[in-house]
Parts: structure tokens; C-alpha cells; sequence
């Protein structure tokens, strides 16, 4: 559960900014969206290996 403290004054705006901002950071629906099929370890094994390698790609890209 996320507990947002609201501070006198405060723009009930503001605190709904910062609500979604923690709540994307908890990565709640990312993780439901994973659970809802199942992927074989090889697979996300391979995803990984991709992601590594592109911001390899990008930090050597970068660097040169």
C-alpha cells in the first residue's frame, strides 16, 4: 500500500503527480503484465542478454 503524506497547502494536483510517479516506480503493472502468460527462463534469459548488449551498444557509441 503507498502512503502519500500531504502537507498543509499542498495542490491536491502535486500529490497525485507524486502518487503516480511512486507508484511507477513499484512497478506493479509491469509485474501483473508479466504473470499474466508465462515465459519460458531461456526467453527472458535471451531478453536480458538484448537489453545488455543494446546499452553496451549505446554507452560505446557514446564513449567514442
Amino acid at each position: 500500500m503507498l502512503i502519500i503524506p500531504i502537507k498543509d497547502g499542498e495542490n491536491i494536483d502535486r500529490a497525485l503527480k507524486r502518487y503516480k510517479r511512486k507508484f511507477d516506480k513499484t512497478g506493479t503493472v509491469r509485474q501483473l503484465r508479466a504473470r499474466q502468460a508465462f515465459t519460458k527462463p531461456s526467453v527472458t534469459r535471451r531478453a536480458e542478454i538484448q537489453k545488455a548488449q543494446y546499452i553496451q551498444k549505446l554507452r560505446d557509441s557514446f564513449e567514442g
